[in-house]
């Protein structure tokens, strides 16, 4: 729900979490026009049509990316900017958000995507010598960066999820949206 004030949006954050299933991109792949009325008239969260149905189409997308990368998370990471910038939105920023619109998502510019990278962790635009952005470098330093998933074409597990997880993307991809 970017173009807004960020405390607009926190305030109502819980609204949104009960609205959108807890976040769960599967279960909001699965939203069709019901969940867009019942979505609309739902005074607890932003109603916008356009950006309700982004959220839906994104929901979708991300199978996609969880299929090639084995999860979001090793997706996002890949996108980790490779040093320290506090001014102005980084390069990462707008090649994620490149390739996110390549792929048919939307509401996704780049200082959406700077806001998520900040708020997932994967940049850290604290000026020096602030007390949260030292924390930050801290928690940095200690997190375990997710990697894409290696797919093993010799062994049974892979032969039988890959092809599930691609079809389970392909139908999602497919699902007609009806708004």
């Amino acid at each position: 729900m970017s173009g807004l004030s960020w405390l607009t949006i926190l305030n109502k954050r819980e609204n949104f979490r009960a609205a959108f299933r807890g976040f769960e991109p599967a279960a909001v792949a699965r939203f069709g026009a019901r969940d867009v009325s019942r979505l609309m008239g739902d005074a607890g969260i932003v109603r916008n049509r356009a950006k309700i149905e982004a959220t839906i189409n994104n929901a979708r997308r991300c199978a996609d990316l969880v299929a090639e990368f084995g999860s979001f998370a090793a997706y996002a990471w890949s996108y980790e900017p490779r040093k320290h910038s506090p001014v102005g939105v980084p390069p990462e920023a707008v090649a994620m958000s490149k390739d996110l619109r390549r792929r048919g998502w939307g509401f996704v510019g780049p200082t959406t995507v700077q806001s998520f990278m900040q708020a997932m962790g994967l940049v850290n635009d604290h000026v020096r010598g602030c007390a949260v952005g030292a924390e930050v470098t801290r928690l940095r330093k200690e997190f375990v960066r997710p990697r894409p998933a290696r797919h093993t074409a010799n062994t049974s597990a892979s032969r039988k999820t890959e092809p599930s997880r691609r079809r389970r993307a392909a139908s999602l991809r497919k699902t007609p949206v009806r708004f």
